[in-house]
Order: C-alpha cells, then structure tokens, then sequence
C-alpha cells in the first residue's frame, strides 16, 4: 500500500514538478555558476548506494559532506531558501518513480555518514527506503547527531500507515521541522 500511494503521488506531481523544478534551475544557475541540478550518492533500502537527485544549494566547490560538516559559507543565497522551502527535494520525485526512495522515511544519508549506517543498522530501519522527509525531520532532528536521530527513525516503525505518511507529508508541506542544520 505504502508504494501505490508514493506512485500515485508522485505521478501526480510529476508534470507540475518538473516544470518549477525547471524555473528553480534557472535561478539556481544565475545565482552561482555550475549546473543547477545535483546528482549525489546516498545510502538507500538495505544499505545499497543510489543516486539521489536534487537541486544544487551549496557552490560547486563544496566538499562532498554532510552540511553540517561545510558552514553556511557553503550555501548560495537561493540555496538558503530552497532548502527552508525544501524545494531543493523536488527531483526527488524522480528517485521515488524509479523505486529508489518513499515520500517518507529515514532521510538517505552520505556513504561517508558511517555512524548513522551503523546506528540506523542497529535500530533496524536500513531495510527501509529513505523518503524525502520522516518523523526526524518534522521533529527538527537532522543528521548531524546519529544516535538520536536513528532512534527516532526507528519510531516509524510502529507507525507505518497510509494516515502516518499523509500527516508527516502534510507537517512538511507547512513547515514543521527545520531541516538539516548547518553551521
């Protein structure tokens, strides 16, 4: 049931997406130089790395880490906005169409976040897909501190309805949580 309401969803918004996501490009390129969307490996369902797709919000030269790791420095002035609005998510839906990632789950982490594999390895939520937000994010809860943040995903385990995911998508859609931090 989880996976017919991510397609349908995702069908569904495809089209509409697409088309912002093609206006957000423009400003993401005017705004720095390099390509507007990012392609980047993440950590998916049983710990197999895939590409998520996403608009770019830090400059090119950005270390390939977690945010919280590079500083705002490293966010370019629409970047701010898109990742408070979380538009940077939108190709995501991509990812979603080809099985890879759910609307909700455990946020896909870098390959080189080894203690939150190992941490969400341990409370038993590797086997799920990452989704483009969960219960950590609507929580406020980012990446920078694994063990609270894969307990927390471990919570999702018990509330895996079709209800749960419409209300988190709804919390996200309004607002709630802040993101992941960077410093």
């Amino acid at each position: 049931m989880k996976r017919l309401l991510d397609l349908s969803l995702a069908l569904i918004g495809i089209v509409p997406a697409l088309a912002v996501i093609g206006i957000l490009v423009i400003f993401v390129r005017r705004g720095s130089p390099g390509p507007g969307l990012l392609r980047q490996a993440r950590v998916g369902r049983d710990e197999q790395v895939f590409t998520c797709f996403k608009l770019r919000t830090m400059f090119v030269d950005t270390p390939d880490r977690p945010s919280h790791e590079v500083g705002r420095v490293a966010i370019t002035p629409i970047g701010g906005l898109l990742r408070r609005t979380k538009l940077d998510e939108l190709p995501q839906l991509i990812n979603i169409l080809r099985g890879e990632m759910s609307f909700v789950g455990p946020r896909p982490c870098l390959p080189s976040q080894v203690a939150l594999v190992e941490a969400r390895r341990r409370h038993g939520v590797s086997h799920l897909r990452p989704g483009i937000t969960g219960v950590s994010q609507v929580a406020g809860v980012d990446m920078s501190d694994p063990e609270p943040l894969a307990t927390l995903d471990a919570t999702y385990l018990g509330q895996m309805t079709v209800a749960r995911d419409l209300q988190l998508i709804i919390q996200t859609v309004l607002g709630s949580g802040r993101g992941d931090r960077v410093v």
